[in-house]
């Protein structure tokens, strides 16, 4: 078939499959650990939801003998109550991460393997994300991370040569999988949100060995993918600044299995729960959340598919009123919020039916004006994008005195920004406050000093020991005999 001389696929392939553990910035490696450590307690989180044990039911153990049926199974947990972590766009690891842990055993992979496999893997998904953020798609609806994602890790674990990534890229993307709202927000549908991806783009690695061909220039094409999942596509971002801006120095780690756009709120009603007795919780008025849009966008956009202990897990994590409700009671949500009995609980409901949602213009600036989650997509648009934030922001209001500055050289300062201000008011007079202009775990100075201790608090929710975690820890350091027993453990211990 013909073929074109270059392409941004090839560009990118070129770099990815050399890309070795010896290429790794020490920051890199340092939060590429902390990224897997962080992935290992989202996959037990999952392993001990009752959704996650229907689609081990279903599917088999994510620590199956076939690393193409694990991970399609490891894809399906990890996405299963939006407990993952992100890069400054893309919810990259269900494919970066995922798909190295599935085939570690075959490929008798050693820890530093692993890790160059998800930097590889992680960074192209990151960078495709990117260069299509300014579209209809975000977050976990967005199919096309995961295509490129899987591809990548599996032909880096296999030492495949650039062409085949190319062929297989192109055989990915041939035809995306477009989310549909009511099936993700109203159905257990989103747990295979990532994991139809996956297997798709494992198809294509399969049939890219065996000679099949892929469009080289599916990414950039009029009629490609940038074209048909952005309206202001970014297609010089895909190779942007390879090997000195890594997407990796924007690692967001979650610490709650909610919205990232609910995700401040909940820090704010944690810090108030200690200030309320039972007593004060049955005497609130009132309870009013200052947000950006996109945040009163997103709780909208759930609300409708709320029906309390038979809500959709999706419905649940946009929801601004349960998430805030739960935490004033309990001082935090965790991943049995998201299952009966915590659902049943009337107390949660009628704190929830008080929560009102209020428009800040400042949170919203700020939004926006951070590296994620659409600043710096807006600065590498430029004035393309003025129309888009016009639209996206309800007017030209916001949009036009926002400034477009040139995009960022590096992520080395990428920082995250989606705030919230919480306002408690009792019939007795008083008024509890609290704010935050970011979540805990947000790209940022505070998370890129403290990252490695919130991944450890995070594999502790899920009861993984101490000794445990110090050899995950350890992952570079790890053989492939020693990777995998420790993987395993992770994946079994209660």
């Amino acid at each position: 078939m013909a073929r074109t001389e270059t392409s941004l696929t090839r560009e990118l392939a070129d770099w990815a499959s050399g890309l070795r553990f010896a290429d790794l910035p020490e920051r890199i490696v340092g939060a590429a650990t902390s990224q897997f450590m962080s992935h290992l307690a989202v996959l037990r989180a999952s392993l001990g939801h009752p959704l996650g044990r229907r689609l081990v039911d279903a599917f088999g153990p994510p620590t199956a003998a076939d690393p193409g049926r694990a991970a399609y199974v490891l894809a399906g947990l990890s996405s299963c109550l939006y407990y993952e972590d992100s890069l400054y766009v893309g919810h990259v690891t269900h494919s970066s991460i995922n798909v190295p842990l599935a085939y570690r055993q075959e490929r008798r992979l050693t820890g530093q393997q692993l890790l160059a496999a998800l930097v590889a893997s992680g960074e192209c998904a990151a960078r495709v994300t990117a260069a299509a953020a300014l579209g209809p798609l975000r977050g976990q609806g967005s199919s096309y991370t995961q295509l490129i994602g899987a591809a990548a890790a599996r032909l880096h674990v296999t030492g495949a040569p650039a062409r085949q990534w190319v062929d297989a890229w192109g055989l990915a993307l041939a035809a995306p999988p477009w989310p549909l709202r009511r099936a993700v927000l109203g159905s257990d549908a989103k747990v295979l949100s990532a994991a139809v991806p996956v297997r798709i783009a494992l198809d294509a690695c399969d049939a890219a060995a065996a000679g099949i061909g892929g469009a080289a220039d599916i990414l950039e094409h009029p009629g490609g993918l940038l074209a048909k999942f952005s309206q202001v596509p970014s297609p010089e971002v895909v190779t942007l600044g390879l090997g000195s801006r890594w997407h990796t120095d924007s690692l967001t780690i979650k610490m709650h299995p909610a919205g990232a756009y609910v995700d401040a709120a909940v820090d704010c009603a944690a810090r108030l729960h200690g200030q309320l007795s039972p007593a004060d919780l049955a005497d609130i008025e009132e309870i009013v959340v200052s947000a950006a849009r996109l945040t009163i966008h997103m709780d909208g956009e759930g609300a409708p598919y709320l029906d309390r202990e038979r809500s959709a897990i999706m419905a649940l994590n946009v929801s601004v009123g349960y998430n805030v409700a739960t935490t004033l009671v309990t001082g935090s949500v965790r991943p049995s919020d998201l299952a009966e009995p915590a659902l049943a609980d009337p107390v949660r409901w009628e704190l929830a039916a008080k929560v009102r949602l209020e428009y800040d213009e400042q949170l919203s600036r700020r939004l926006l004006a951070a590296t994620a989650p659409l600043g710096e997509a807006l600065r590498q648009a430029g004035d393309r994008a003025r129309d888009w934030l016009a639209a996206f922001a309800g007017g030209p209001a916001l949009a036009d005195p926002t400034p477009l500055d040139e995009p960022s050289k590096t992520f080395e300062q990428a920082d995250k920004a989606i705030g919230a201000r919480l306002r408690v008011t009792l019939r007795d007079g008083r008024v509890l406050t609290a704010a935050s202009d970011s979540a805990l775990g947000s790209a940022g100075p505070e998370t890129r000093r403290t990252h490695r201790t919130l991944v450890r608090d995070k594999l502790a929710a899920t009861g993984v020991p101490p000794e445990l975690t110090a050899a995950l820890e350890r992952v570079a350091e790890l053989d492939a005999t020693e990777l995998d027993d420790v993987v395993r453990a992770a994946l079994s211990c209660r």
